[in-house]
């Protein structure tokens, strides 16, 4: 059970430049908060659809050119490859996959994860109740990005189900995964076994998932290592002994002597021969076979046990996991997008429906402001980046200090005039579609 963040609990979390409302929903909010007048508030909805489009055409370029990097490293069945890549495509091929990926992973407003947030949160109780081991030094990259983090509760079972209690923790919305292992010669150098490694040496990996309480990113690595806790080896390893006890003075006294007597005699130790009756055969056959029992239920207690921890853990990704390889750019691509859709609709609605000029940290108050009065929503606004996309498309006028947007009729004709240059053959490309695509602001 998970019970959403009340506000009060949200306050604690520091304010987030993602904007956790869909595009749509935000559209009909300000359409039906009648700041606009006359012809702007005719015209809004033509002017969004408007802008939506513009930045689809620009970030599928973008898009294009994260596959073209990511192809010497997709793992695509379905497709067939033509050519091979040397060590110094593929180096290079790497970073333009690592800038263009985290380009796109700012345009989407996401967080990154710096190496002292990963090592705090490998210190926390997992509320999986299972212990996870990562060797960090097997990667060659690795980045974490995270988006909407939110404080969240949930009821964690404790003494076997008989009881629960209430867990409070910090939950992120969106994580993505960024990892290539290093090369084979490294794994060989540390005598490990390449053939008994979960993950391929010099492949590289990308996910996304959701819904992930921050002490359990651990869980999300490719290289994660299941382990028994001290709790785990205890539960295990008492019942084992006390009953090794039982078994050892009830069915193996008589057969520890015998098995004495017969060391002790083939030593030299002992003149006088044990006798071997059926008798005496018996009772150290059941003896051997009561301790072989024994064992065998141990060990497959222990098997049992540690398979239940990795389905806890292969079911934890199975429903957290959102998109892979390739999959992500997608993924990512339409929530970047979204965000500068966003960003760039609010900027010029409260700009207009100021009525007259707003400095760039009034019209942050602003849309702050709106969220938090109507949305109770702690936001903390990208105005400098809104301000510089709608420069970029000419809908504002005026420096930081006297900014206004222009009037709607007025941008709607600037966009149309920047979709007659995109597929514009009748000159020379290079104008305002190719040189601002993918750019951030």
């Amino acid at each position: 059970m998970v019970t959403t963040p009340s506000p009060s609990s949200s306050e604690a979390l520091p304010a987030s430049r993602f904007i956790p409302f869909a595009r749509a929903d935000l559209i009909d909010l300000l359409d039906h908060d009648d700041r606009l007048g006359g012809d702007d508030a005719s015209r809004f909805r033509e002017l969004t659809r408007l802008l939506e489009a513009t930045f689809h055409v620009e970030f599928r370029e973008h898009l294009e050119r994260l596959k073209a990097a990511y192809a010497p490293f997709a793992h695509d069945p379905d497709t067939r490859a033509v050519r091979t890549y040397d060590a110094a495509e593929r180096a290079r091929a790497q970073q333009e996959l690592l800038a263009g990926l985290e380009e796109l992973l700012e345009h989407a407003n996401f967080e990154r994860i710096d190496a002292e947030e990963i090592h705090r949160a490998f210190e926390e109780e997992s509320l999986l109740k299972v212990r996870i081991e990562v060797d960090l030094d097997d990667l060659e990259h690795l980045l974490i990005f995270r988006r909407g983090e939110t404080a969240r509760t949930r009821q964690v079972p404790t003494f076997k189900g008989l009881r629960s209690k209430a867990v409070s923790f910090t939950n992120y919305e969106k994580v993505l995964v960024f990892v290539t292992f290093k090369d084979r010669e490294h794994f060989a150098d540390r005598d490990i076994d390449v053939d008994d490694l979960s993950f391929t040496p010099g492949s590289t990996v990308l996910k996304l998932f959701q819904d992930v309480p921050k002490a359990d990113i651990e869980s999300l690595f490719p290289n994660a290592q299941v382990r028994m806790r001290w709790i785990d080896r205890l539960l295990i390893g008492i019942p084992a002994v006390i009953s090794g006890i039982i078994v050892a003075s009830t069915k193996l006294l008589t057969t520890i002597g015998l098995l004495v007597l017969l060391a002790g005699f083939y030593l030299g130790i002992r003149d006088e021969p044990v006798e071997l009756d059926q008798a005496t055969l018996i009772t150290l056959g059941a003896g051997l076979g009561s301790f072989g029992g024994y064992l065998t239920r141990q060990f497959t207690k222990f098997k049992t046990r540690r398979m239940e921890f990795l389905k806890t853990l292969a079911d934890n990704l199975y429903f957290r996991n959102l998109d892979n390889d390739a999959g992500v750019f997608h993924n990512l691509l339409d929530a970047a997008e979204e965000e500068e859709t966003k960003e760039a609709i609010l900027g010029w609605y409260f700009l207009r429906a100021a009525q007259r000029p707003m400095s760039m940290v009034e019209l942050d108050r602003e849309v702050e402001a709106w969220f938090a009065d109507h949305l109770d929503c702690d936001l903390d606004f990208e105005v400098a980046d809104g301000v510089r996309k709608l420069r970029r498309m000419e809908l504002v006028t005026g420096d930081d200090e006297r900014l206004e947007a222009v009037a709607a009729e007025v941008a709607l004709q600037r966009l149309d005039e920047r979709w007659d240059q995109v597929f514009s053959y009748n000159q020379e490309r290079g104008g305002v579609a190719t040189s601002d695509i993918g750019s951030r602001g």
